[in-house]
């Protein structure tokens, strides 16, 4: 029997189910009776067998970071070994690359996973721009301003003014992905929507680009720390 977890919802009109790679979860509204969650997630479970598959699958052709000494970060298709130290007390903590290792002086008290974060943050700025600004310079068009954020639905954004904001757990990815997503958003610069002119122009500039939208749709909930 799939194992899950039931959260009642004020905002909830209708009961769902959320599979992720973190486990099922049921979301059922307020006065939902719980009686009736066991045959509502027992008339969906070939559906949610087949997206925990899937999840599976996923997981195993590009596995999720190791975050621990001895364990591994994905950063652009290479895996980075971690080796961590905790450093005496009140040290700063400190993260640099050594060749294809990720060397961590971990401060007392800190916790890996923001200092790991905070580094991918750092990077994310020094592999997107240049990136973005090549492919401006290619298509003709400018942008005002690069933000990197860490938003959970979406991998980057391009405003109506041209500002330009993308998702640090890009770096994850094998590096023709970041490429990809940097190409559609500078083809919103030119053209805002999704409509055929878009997908048209990207084509041309990204032939390859029905690979990579499958490719984060298929391995997108991996990257995270």
């Amino acid at each position: 029997m799939t194992e899950y977890s039931v959260r009642r919802s004020r905002r909830a009109r209708h009961a769902r189910i959320n599979v992720s790679a973190d486990g099922v979860e049921v979301v059922v509204p307020e006065r939902f009776p719980l009686s009736r969650v066991e045959p509502f997630v027992a008339e969906k479970r070939p559906w949610i067998e087949r997206t925990l598959r899937r999840y599976r699958r996923s997981a195993e052709a590009n596995p999720p970071p190791r975050v621990e000494d001895g364990g591994e970060l994905p950063y652009l298709g290479e895996r980075l070994t971690l080796r961590v130290r905790v450093q005496a007390a009140r040290a700063r903590s400190h993260v640099a690359r050594r060749g294809d290792g990720l060397a961590v002086a971990l401060g007392p008290g800190h916790d890996l996973r923001e200092e790991l974060e905070a580094w991918l943050r750092r990077r994310a700025r020094a592999e997107v721009e240049p990136r973005l600004r090549a492919a401006t310079r290619r298509a003709g068009v400018g942008f005002r301003g690069l933000q990197i954020r860490g938003q959970r639905t979406r991998w980057a954004s391009c405003s109506s003014s041209g500002a330009m904001s993308f998702n640090w757990r890009l770096l994850l990815a094998p590096a023709e992905i970041l490429d990809y997503v940097v190409e559609h958003e500078v083809a919103h610069l030119s053209v805002h929507d999704h409509s055929e002119r878009f997908w048209g122009l990207l084509a041309r500039r990204c032939p390859d680009y029905r690979a990579h939208e499958r490719w984060l749709r298929d391995h997108g909930h991996t990257l995270r720390l």
